[in-house]
């Protein structure tokens, strides 16, 4: 509630000094609100001025919030006000009468706490020299001894008169601090109005048209580099401690089917979920019954079709789930199966099949590449390989692996405190060794999977089916249009 401020702060010891104010709180409170008004409007003028970015945006992107909702996050290039706009030359003029009136405020306050404090100290002593002027006009005679201490007590009251004196200085300082606050409430008025609804449509505007643009850019260059991932978040905990667990990366937005294999060797049966929520509660499935058991967990859902390795065998499978029929099968030449190259967790993980925004991807290792990890490019259709790329990297030595944007990511473990440690670009053959943490919070990783729809890793840990969003860093080239 707003309160007088003439009627605050009043101080009246011993009912001598009544009139003496000290400075009123409400000029405070209303100063703080000039400069909170003041950043805001200056917060918004800057936003309103901003062109085009000239340069190329940097963008960090973790694809999915646990709630559902992509998020984004756009570093523009460094932009300037233009220091010759009247509007922003203003509000600069004023921020510095502000703080100017700030100090003084501030210096005002600091005094009339101290001269406070002395009037407190005084106001015994006035109270003292009051009773005796009143028991000696009521004697109508003073002793020497009488007039003596009424001297001394008046000696020890001429300190305050220099106080009450700046005391009034202060008041006049505070009634002129009060014009000022006053002033600058207008003139903020009018530059409000000044800049009223036709800068906040524009300013909406553009913010919407930048939204679109980031949109489109996204759309189009979708792919970024890894920099970070997510704590996890466990969908589901279910089956054994290993086994595969994903949705089809190129099924409609509108399909969010769940497919689901416990195990990693001689399995034959795959739940098909009708949607997450329903795998979350274990209901509203069909099963299918493989014609060829499966070795390992890197299977994945591609296009309507299952893409897994045959047990006992370094032969891949296309199985179409829609027909229930087997659409391809062929021997992936030379590659190592049946724990000749797995993970270093085992499980028959030889031979690992990813999807990324570029495609279908197998992961494997042969004799001829001593047991480092080699990655082909397949033809989803046929399952012939395209192209074949030699990492270097010992796969006994990685814990999963998985593939982002061309990218093969590998962990170092599949143990508590695993990191991805290395990265191999296929785009140029070229790899690096990466520092990027994540939790394992189950202690046991079997299957790690990339998927490019939802922008976020698979993962079965120890009979707990998890999701972990990513952090990808992108640089959009734009010719400011």
């Amino acid at each position: 509630m707003w309160r007088d401020p003439e009627e605050e702060g009043r101080i009246s010891p011993g009912g001598l000094c009544r009139g003496v104010r000290s400075p009123p709180a409400p000029h405070r409170m209303h100063l703080l609100t000039m400069i909170f008004l003041l950043l805001m409007l200056q917060a918004r003028l800057t936003q309103t001025l901003f062109p085009s970015p000239e340069d190329g945006w940097q963008i960090y992107t973790s694809a999915q919030a646990p709630d559902g909702k992509c998020i984004c996050t756009v570093v523009a290039p460094a932009q300037t006000t233009c220091s010759r706009d009247p509007r922003s030359r203003q509000l600069r003029q004023l921020m510095e009468k502000v703080q100017n009136i700030s100090q003084s405020m501030e210096v005002l306050d600091l005094r009339t706490f101290r001269d406070l404090q002395y009037l407190r100290n005084t106001e015994s002593l006035m109270k003292v020299l009051d009773t005796k002027l009143r028991a000696t006009d009521s004697q109508r005679n003073v002793n020497a001894k009488s007039f003596q201490e009424l001297k001394d007590k008046m000696k020890q009251l001429l300190p305050l008169i220099p106080v009450l004196d700046q005391y009034k200085s202060d008041t006049k300082m505070i009634v002129q601090l009060k014009e000022e606050v006053r002033n600058l409430s207008n003139v903020l008025l009018l530059i409000q109005e000044e800049m009223g609804a036709y800068d906040y449509e524009e300013l909406q505007q553009r913010v919407m048209f930048l939204e679109a643009r980031l949109h489109a850019c996204m759309q189009k260059l979708g792919c970024g580099k890894l920099t970070g991932v997510s704590n996890p978040i466990t969908v589901r905990a279910s089956g054994s401690r290993f086994g595969s667990w994903m949705t089809d990366t190129m099924a409609p937005s509108a399909d969010n089917r769940v497919w689901y294999m416990d195990g990693y060797y001689k399995g034959r049966r795959v739940l098909e979920y009708r949607s997450l929520n329903d795998f979350i509660k274990g209901q509203n499935f069909v099963q299918h019954l493989l014609p060829h058991p499966w070795a390992g967990t890197g299977h994945v859902v591609y296009n309507g079709s299952l893409y897994y390795n045959k047990y006992q065998s370094n032969i891949v499978v296309k199985y179409h789930f829609r027909s229930r029929s087997v659409s391809v099968q062929r021997s992936l030449n030379n590659a190592g199966y049946n724990n000749t190259f797995p993970y270093s967790w085992g499980g028959f993980s030889d031979i690992d099949f990813m999807v990324d925004e570029n495609g279908l991807w197998a992961v494997y290792t042969t004799n001829q590449n001593a047991g480092n990890i080699v990655v082909s490019k397949m033809d989803p259709l046929t399952l012939e390989i395209l192209k074949t790329w030699d990492t270097g990297y010992p796969k006994r030595s990685a814990g999963e692996s998985f593939m982002i944007c061309g990218t093969l990511y590998v962990t170092n473990s599949h143990l508590a405190g695993a990191k991805i440690y290395f990265a191999y670009y296929t785009n140029s053959s070229t790899y690096e060794y990466t520092d990027i943490p994540f939790h394992n919070q189950y202690s046991h990783i079997s299957m790690l999977d990339y998927n490019p729809r939802e922008r976020v890793l698979y993962t079965w840990n120890n009979g707990h089916q998890v999701l972990y969003n990513v952090t990808l860093f992108h640089v959009i080239k734009t010719n400011g249009e």
